[in-house]
């Protein structure tokens, strides 16, 4: 049987607890339109926030590798063009040698032995710039895990290295001698720059690498963590129309009692 009472209106108390659930959902629908995010808080939903902060902090590793990479190419071209210019600089000293060691040759010894002692110390200067001095391990981070480096070992091409130190064209036979010596220099020279090389191609393999994870790894991370805009879009006319009728039916409730004052007229 059907009751009236001024004290307790139960039909308001339930208008009123719908009514709350229905704006708690309307806030989570505004936020998450706002923000763009499904997950603005931790209760949204803990576990997919934990596996995509893990996703988000692989792409700041992975972006950083990449810089790590580049950089990495940077140097290697400084070494790259010091050997081209270094071999540069063995093809003059060949030609010295060769004419100096010429039988024929009527000039100045003295004046080919100046400038091909030149150019040796022009390599030394160039070698010592360009960090060619000592053979050097060469190794670039690009990514977390054991495999996340990338390297090689980087020859030296010193003059002593070469083979080219003490070499003198002041004379036919060491003209002579200094030919044999050069070649030997330039095929050192090419393994080293084999070798640079080498490792340039790996780090631009770790780049493509890297980009491609990245892509991946961030729309991991979207699938997980971004809104559904066309779905908070719905739920969002939706509370707002429970909102609505909620906002009314708590209104009757409260009519209802007011009601219960006729009874005493």
């Amino acid at each position: 049987m059907a009751s009236f009472s001024v004290v307790s209106n139960i039909s308001a108390s339930n208008a009123q607890a719908n009514l709350n659930t229905t704006n708690i959902g309307l806030q989570k629908a505004l936020a998450r339109l706002s923000s763009g995010f499904r997950i603005n808080q931790a209760g949204d939903d803990a576990a997919g926030l934990a596996v995509a902060n893990a996703y988000r902090s692989d792409v700041a590793v992975l972006n950083q590798g990449m810089r790590n990479a580049s950089d990495g190419l940077s140097t290697l071209q400084i070494k790259n063009g010091a050997l081209d210019n270094i071999s540069t600089l063995l093809d003059r000293m060949a030609t010295l040698a060769t004419q100096s060691a010429s039988a024929g040759f009527t000039g100045s010894r003295a004046t080919l032995d100046q400038e091909f002692q030149d150019v040796i110390s022009e390599i030394s200067r160039e070698v010592g710039v360009a960090g060619l001095a000592t053979s050097q391990g060469f190794s670039v981070f690009v990514s977390s895990g054991s495999n996340g480096t990338v390297g090689g070992t980087v020859g030296a091409a010193d003059t002593t290295t070469l083979g080219v130190a003490g070499l003198s064209v002041a004379s036919a036979a060491g003209a002579s001698a200094a030919v044999t010596a050069i070649t030997g220099a330039v095929a050192t020279v090419g393994t080293v720059v084999g070798s640079v090389g080498s490792i340039q191609n790996r780090l631009q393999y770790a780049i493509g690498l890297a980009q491609s994870q990245s892509v991946n790894t961030r729309a991991a991370e979207s699938r997980i963590r971004d809104a559904n805009m066309a779905e908070e879009s719905a739920n969002l006319t939706r509370y707002n129309i429970m909102t609505q009728s909620g906002i009314a039916a708590l209104a009757q409730a409260n009519q209802q009692s007011g009601a219960v004052l006729s009874l005493l007229r």
